[in-house]
């Protein structure tokens, strides 16, 4: 699913935010990549999203080659292949659940019925099925957070990268968030965790870490999926 070769990605003013990272996810995964500020985490997702093109390396995300494709075609790759889960939920302001998940799709070229009914499955799928006609500001900070996660995998992407997604959560919605991913990991998408935070890191099958630009360790473990050792 994910494939970075001695990847770096060096700014104007000389400023290495990645320094020579080589890193293999299969398809399937469930991985955290943690690291202090500054520790090249953003840098990391901004190439895993095709967001930002590598300065010297390869990179390789469900069997593309990043480089080798023009700026409609990596549109067409995030569109189709990858969710992407933010801190800041990123929702529209006065807009039902239902349609911000809705609008999200498109660029799918369902049509807005189809694309409606979809937006109520998984908005039923992730616990919100009573919410569908709410809007952000009459829902709690969890619940937004699983209105961005519906959202983002509405599409079916096969690639979720979630950027700090308990960040702005108390820590009960927050542990509720990682178990809805820990659920949608189950069911075969492959699940990428940006964070700065250790406990959450450490709960999950493997952990990245990074410092200063660069991988510093990769670990595997063996650890029971949810708070409670089972899916919800």
């Amino acid at each position: 699913m994910i494939e970075l070769d001695r990847v770096t990605r060096t700014y104007p003013g000389g400023v290495r935010a990645l320094d020579g990272v080589s890193l293999y996810v299969a398809p399937g995964e469930l991985v955290a990549i943690v690291g202090p500020s500054g520790s090249g985490k953003s840098t990391m997702l901004n190439l895993l999203g095709t967001l930002d093109r590598p300065t010297s390396g390869q990179v390789h995300i469900d069997g593309y080659a990043v480089g080798e494709l023009n700026d409609a075609q990596l549109s067409a790759l995030r569109a189709s292949r990858i969710g992407f889960v933010f801190q800041s939920f990123h929702l529209a302001a006065g807009t039902t659940a239902l349609d911000n998940v809705a609008d999200g799709l498109l660029y799918t070229g369902l049509r807005s019925g189809q694309r409606r009914r979809r937006a109520a499955e998984v908005l039923e799928r992730v616990g919100l099925g009573h919410r569908l006609d709410h809007e952000p500001q009459e829902l709690s900070g969890g619940e937004r957070q699983r209105v961005a996660i519906a959202r983002a995998v509405a599409g079916e992407p096969a690639l979720l990268l979630a950027d700090e997604p308990t960040g702005a959560l108390d820590s009960q919605s927050g542990a509720g968030v990682m178990d809805l991913l820990w659920e949608l990991n189950a069911a075969g998408t492959t699940v990428v965790v940006i964070t700065h935070e250790r406990e959450i890191a450490e709960s999950l099958p493997r952990q990245v870490r990074m410092r200063d630009g660069r991988m510093v360790a990769d670990e595997v473990r063996a650890v029971a999926p949810g708070r409670d050792g089972a899916l919800l």
